[in-house]
């Protein structure tokens, strides 16, 4: 089988828009070591993530997550994809979510030094190609952080 036939998405993806997410999810872990998000809903237009918090961020906390997502971004970070087996990638990552569907062989996208994980969407080849991230609104209950946002200029 073909590597390039492996991981094939059920689903387009917006190529800046997906791969806008992962400089969201690798934000949110640094800024405040939760988990990648477990609910996301990503499309062209505007796309949301949810995150697990013990309490909600001020909102200077979410401005610092949308500039610190835009310094990404601006860094024209090269977007890489190798392929690695489920056994060397379960040292590296957590693979509970994956699918078994997934096969033994898996995607490993990586964005810079900045991010990297186990992906079958599609993604921009450089994060000069995403645009400016806008966070449109947040809002925080039962310690679920939802973070809604758009593009703008991609």
């Amino acid at each position: 089988m073909d590597k390039n036939e492996l991981n094939i998405p059920n689903k387009d993806y917006y190529k800046p828009m997906h791969t806008a997410e992962h400089l969201l999810n690798q934000t949110m872990i640094r800024m405040f070591g939760c988990g990648r998000s477990p609910n996301a809903h990503i499309e062209q237009k505007k796309s949301k993530c949810d995150y697990t918090l013990n309490e909600a961020p001020s909102p200077d906390k979410i401005a610092e997550i949308e500039k610190r997502v835009n310094e990404a971004i601006d860094s024209d970070l090269p977007v890489k994809a190798e392929f690695m087996s489920r056994q060397e990638a379960a040292k590296l990552f957590d693979l509970s979510r994956l699918p078994s569907a997934a096969g033994e062989t898996l995607c490993i996208v990586s964005i810079g030094d900045y991010d990297v994980c186990p992906c079958i969407g599609e993604h921009v080849e450089n994060t000069a190609e995403i645009g400016h991230f806008k966070i449109i609104s947040s809002d925080f209950e039962n310690r679920r952080l939802r973070i809604r946002f758009k593009l703008i200029n991609p």
